[in-house]
């Protein structure tokens, strides 16, 4: 048992000459690698049928024997999200949500990176390069485009606006999938240096959660000159000794408070229990991308499971998130058949991004009560010995672009205000 455990704590947020561009995706050609390349998505009618036709011939398991989802995705909740899936969602509508923003694409290191570049109307705008996550997308963030790019139309000021680039990660959404294992979050960082380079931009900041907060970290860590400073909101915190602790799975030390107490059991439930999805991408992302890229159905309960775990809602996500959100995200991954490729990031990090890093330029931290664990100040100062911001919000969960949209822009006007 205690094996187990260490390769769950050790799977827990741990990709490969270019694929082409999807399918669906158009870009202007170029023979110039460094070049900033327009970007549509679409999708073919045919591709959308077929994704039609394999939901209809869904093979459903029997249902869970708990009355609890301690087995997994409850059957009842998949199969409704599912059947508004094959009967009422229409992809175009999103399509139509990313086609009306500024969409590119670069190659860096012979993998194209696709990204959404909205520069603000207000001068003295501050670049902002803002990361995703698993299992999310650049749909997570659309929502925050309006209030950090123009702030004055949801109530802020003028003064705290930013231009926002937001990139789709290697192997993930309309991005390229690497053929090589050596697209690291190391090496992602780095190409998110090149991008804001090329973009001409001299400083900027970097926000992120989920792998956008171990991406975040790691430009942090190599100090580009470009980057001013960086906020995170699933920050990397836990002390040597705890996580030394956490996975011999003993119980926690004496003397801890009682937010590290609570930082404790989150993170010793999510090892013990919810951690089995990252033991399989870290260990055998090939294996589960099988039946993620041949499912439609596999895939959406391979994501909606972890939308119930990690958003703020009682293991309800429909409570955060809109089933056309949740489906937006999922139809993505399943039409630019990126789940393995995604998965395997995993296994080239093969890291516990929980566990504290060393970051001594300025970051700014806010801790949402849904995250996967509240990282406690104590600890927090710890691993960020500059911290310019922290502050512990009363909603919001592991997406907190996409569920509070509002409080997120506020948090990011005020971590970065100092830093203008």
């Amino acid at each position: 048992m205690k094996v187990l455990k260490s390769l769950l704590v050790t799977a827990l947020m741990a990709a490969p000459a270019i694929a082409n561009l999807p399918a669906a995706a158009t870009s202007a050609a170029s023979t110039d690698d460094t070049a900033i390349r327009p970007f549509t998505a679409h999708f073919s009618d045919a591709q959308l049928a077929d994704l039609k036709q394999r939901i209809a011939q869904t093979r459903w398991p029997q249902p869970e024997t708990v009355s609890d989802r301690s087995q997994g995705a409850q059957l009842a909740k998949l199969q409704a999200l599912v059947q508004y899936w094959g009967t009422d969602y229409d992809w175009r509508n999103a399509e139509a949500k990313l086609n009306a923003l500024p969409q590119y694409v670069t190659t860096i290191d012979g993998v194209d990176i696709h990204f959404i570049w909205v520069r603000s109307k207000n001068p003295g705008a501050l670049p902002l390069i803002m990361t995703h996550g698993w299992p999310g997308s650049v749909f997570e963030e659309l929502k925050v485009i309006g209030p950090l790019t123009d702030p004055v139309a949801y109530g802020g000021r003028a003064e705290d606006s930013f231009d926002l680039v937001l990139p789709s990660m290697p192997g993930y959404g309309f991005s390229g999938k690497p053929a090589t294992a050596d697209w690291t979050p190391d090496h992602i960082a780095r190409a998110w240096e090149e991008l804001m380079r090329r973009l001409g931009y001299q400083h900027y900041v970097a926000q992120g959660g989920d792998w956008g907060s171990v991406i975040a970290d790691k430009m942090a860590a190599q100090k580009p000159p470009g980057l001013l400073g960086i906020h995170v909101n699933m920050p990397a915190t836990v002390p040597p000794e705890i996580a030394k602790r956490l996975k011999a799975g003993d119980p926690p030390p004496r003397g801890l408070s009682d937010k590290e107490k609570i930082a404790y059991q989150s993170l010793n439930n999510l090892y013990t229990r919810g951690g089995g999805y990252a033991a399989m991408m870290v260990t055998r992302p090939q294996t589960i991308g099988y039946a993620l890229a041949d499912s439609p159905v596999g895939q959406a309960a391979w994501m909606y499971d972890k939308f119930a775990d990690w958003t703020y809602s009682g293991g309800d996500p429909e409570r955060s998130l809109s089933k056309d959100e949740m489906l937006d995200d999922i139809t993505l991954y399943w039409l630019t058949n990126t789940s393995t490729s995604a998965a395997k990031l995993y296994w080239t990090n093969n890291a516990n991004n929980f566990n504290s890093v060393n970051i001594s330029i300025p970051a700014a931290v806010t801790v949402f009560p849904g995250e996967i664990y509240q990282a406690p100040r104590s600890w927090t100062e710890r691993s960020y010995h500059h911290l310019i911001y922290f502050n512990e919000v009363n909603k919001g969960g592991h997406f907190a672009a996409w569920e509070q949209p509002q409080l997120f822009s506020e948090e990011i006007r005020a971590a970065f205000r100092s830093l203008r």
